[in-house]
């Protein structure tokens, strides 16, 4: 029986060896961009209906680790000729007995796969509180306009002229005024209270 049972094996064996060979004369591949929740496992399920591709395509394209592939790669999958071949050798299998079967399965090997997504940073906003504190400012200073001038005060922030080094643009007073509150006040906010409580800032 022992002996038997080795036959069996041995003849499976050989036979999916010749599918392996021969699939691989077949050259017919495809380029697949890997998806966010892909995994080796689906993409084989995709194009062959079975875990069958899980080597080939690891192969194919030098993945070392099977576990791990990334959102965006893309992989050449073996197609037409190939996919063909190993869903004859899947149909054989099914029709040998239980242990051949056993024997068989230790072929197919589902992973969790990890699915790496790209990081994308995002930019850091102000808070609305600042904003609204700056504009709140601005209006009362000079009512929001950049060539506002009282005396040595310029612009929309009543800067001291000499903070302003000649340079009136509007680009120059947010950039100087940015820079006189977070030095005195520490933050918009702050310096609307004090501006609350003084009548200036």
């Amino acid at each position: 029986m022992n002996s038997m049972k080795k036959i069996v094996l041995g003849t499976t064996f050989a036979a999916g060896a010749a599918m392996f060979v021969g699939a691989t004369e077949a050259h017919a591949d495809e380029t697949y961009t890997v998806k966010s929740g892909d995994t080796l496992s689906t993409i084989s399920q995709q194009f062959a209906g079975d875990n069958t591709l899980i080597d080939t395509i690891a192969e194919k394209n030098s993945i070392s680790d099977i576990n791990r592939i990334y959102v965006g790669e893309e992989l050449t999958i073996p197609t037409s000729g190939e996919v063909s071949t190993k869903a004859e050798v899947k149909t054989e299998t099914k029709q040998e007995t239980a242990t051949t079967e056993q024997a068989t399965q230790q072929y197919t090997y589902v992973a969790p796969v990890e699915t790496v997504e790209p990081v994308v940073a995002t930019p850091a906003t102000p808070a609305a509180s600042t904003s609204d504190a700056k504009e709140w400012i601005a209006q009362r200073e000079s009512s929001g306009s950049y060539t506002a001038t009282n005396g040595r005060y310029i612009g929309r922030y009543q800067l001291d002229s000499s903070y302003l080094n000649g340079d009136y643009s509007a680009a120059n007073q947010e950039r100087v005024a940015d820079e006189y509150v977070s030095s005195r006040y520490g933050s918009w906010d702050a310096a609307k209270t004090f501006w609350l409580a003084n009548g200036w800032y």
